[in-house]
């Protein structure tokens, strides 16, 4: 899907929060986090290169890996996202080259950086975007041997934490370790919402083109309703579907896309049992 000029600016805050956090709180304490920065981190003691030139190489590398194997889902949103990081901290780079702890102390910037980087997770998550890195990775984990997002990135994390020890000293490593722990955990609540679904109810006359979106492009099931509108008298068809919180946005830009008139209600489904991955898994 095309990505609006709203769209790009919300990814230019996001992404800008998310490098900030990164450049001004990460990098000054060696926090080796569970991410493609942590990674860096890592790697930038081993090559002669800045940081933001190593961000950009392996941003590169996981996205045609992302594409090879996961294709769509890896559109411009991601593209875009993969190169604004590397952009803002070759910015932070040539404005402040010599950048100490804002704070001074590891621990408070430790949960500065969370806040700041959810914040800013936050803000792609909420237009359907990622923020590439160790993302791409995680959804490999999660397509392939079926690991929750938050629990792939922990893993991949705690491997890229442990790492510090041969760069770093001891305690470098245990905070971000820890850190990454904690992290992987808030990012499970954040990405699934504690297994919260979202029911979709649509009344639209592209019924047909939605209802195959859902079954086709989303893989999920839709119940068709025949309903009838006590404003206009007239019959309708009601699409019902149950999608994860990701798929619930990609499907209100389509409908967004396809009928503008559309109605549609949502609620929150804190539990779903039963064939709900049927089509999903097929």
């Amino acid at each position: 899907m095309k990505i609006t000029k709203k769209e790009f600016i919300m990814m230019l805050g996001g992404m800008f929060l998310m490098s900030a956090a990164v450049y001004y709180e990460m990098m000054p304490n060696n926090l080796v986090l569970g991410s493609l920065s942590g990674l860096v981190l890592v790697l930038v003691k081993i090559i002669p290169l800045p940081v933001s030139t190593i961000t950009f190489v392996l941003n590169m590398i996981l996205l045609v890996i992302g594409y090879i194997f996961i294709g769509r889902e890896f559109g411009v949103k991601t593209v875009l996202a993969s190169l604004m990081l590397p952009m803002y901290l070759r910015i932070f780079e040539i404005l402040t080259p010599h950048v100490e702890s804002l704070s001074g102390n590891i621990v408070i910037d430790l949960v500065c950086f969370m806040i700041v980087v959810g914040a800013g997770q936050a803000v792609l998550f909420n237009m359907n975007a990622s923020s590439g890195g160790i993302d791409i990775v995680a959804k490999l984990i999660n397509k392939y041997l079926g690991f929750k997002i938050g629990q792939s990135i922990t893993i991949i994390g705690v491997l890229i934490s442990m790492a510090a020890i041969f760069v770093y000293d001891r305690e470098t490593m245990v905070i971000s370790l820890v850190g990454t722990l904690i992290y992987g955990q808030v990012l499970d609540r954040f990405c699934d919402g504690f297994h919260v679904r979202k029911k979709v109810s649509i009344l639209s006359k592209e019924h047909e083109k939605i209802q195959n979106y859902i079954v086709k492009e989303l893989r999920r099931g839709a119940t068709i309703y025949p309903a009838y509108g006590g404003l206009d008298h007239a019959e309708h068809v009601e699409v019902v579907t149950i999608l994860e919180k990701n798929e619930y946005g990609k499907l209100l830009s389509f409908i967004h896309e396809t009928d503008e008139h559309a109605f549609v209600t949502v609620s929150t489904v804190n539990e779903v049992v039963g064939a709900w991955n049927t089509v999903k898994s097929r």
